[in-house]
């Protein structure tokens, strides 16, 4: 038992770096500056802060496949490809991060070059063309990300070592992200509102595992769902 809770603690410290990881990178260090429409000035300027993300941003990636390997006895219990495709969908999100941060590097050297060459036309031609990929890839990063956490969810929900509700309602979350990340893909404008309900449960769960750890999970088996 105590080792069951000593996991969910350092379950809990993973995924409060990850929490905490992704929101400085997206809201302090690299949105500002890569979303915004002089980005061919402010980037460079910002450079630090930017190549920094790109660091904090790997990092997360690698904690979240550590995760997955902490997690995967547990899963394991009901369902070893249950902890096996937890893994992979891990493994996949991290190569959409490294994809994310190609373009993220791209716009800073991009931005390199304007201020040191001045204004020069012959770059505003890659400026729009430039932007619009790191668009696609961090779209399409924030819509695979869907998949690990869903899986996460999913069996803390069959596992029941965390209490339902918050498995629950992280379900839903994901799931709502996944529309609204869809449907930005699709041009529709993302509401920030709409993904308050996953940086909620984000929080949540790391908060309670840092305070109960994971809960005995029971020995009687689920329907083999994916034996």
């Amino acid at each position: 038992m105590n080792s069951l809770q000593n996991t969910g603690r350092i379950t809990g410290i993973l995924l409060l770096f990850v929490f905490v990881s992704g929101v400085v990178v997206f809201q302090v260090l690299q949105g500002p500056y890569l979303f915004s429409d002089n980005f061919l000035s402010s980037a460079f300027a910002n450079a630090n802060s930017i190549v920094s993300s790109t660091v904090l941003g790997i990092a997360s990636g690698i904690i979240s496949i550590v995760i997955s390997v902490v997690v995967f006895p547990i899963f394991k219990e009901y369902s070893i490809r249950l902890g096996l495709l937890y893994i992979a969908f891990c493994i996949l999100n991290f190569i959409s991060i490294m994809i994310d941060n190609v373009s993220v590097i791209s716009m800073l050297e991009l931005s390199k070059e304007f201020v040191e060459k001045g204004n020069d036309d012959t770059l505003k031609v890659f400026k729009n063309l430039v932007y619009q990929r790191h668009f696609w890839t961090h779209y399409f990063y924030l819509l695979i990300s869907c998949f690990p956490v869903f899986v996460f969810y999913y069996g803390l929900y069959v596992t029941k070592v965390v209490p339902r509700v918050i498995s629950i309602f992280g379900l839903i979350a994901v799931v709502i992200m996944f529309v609204e990340e869809l449907s930005s893909i699709y041009g529709n404008s993302i509401s920030m509102n709409m993904l308050l309900p996953i940086g909620l449960v984000q929080l949540l769960l790391p908060l309670w595992l840092l305070v109960k750890g994971f809960k005995p999970c029971k020995k009687e088996k689920i329907k083999e769902l994916y034996r």
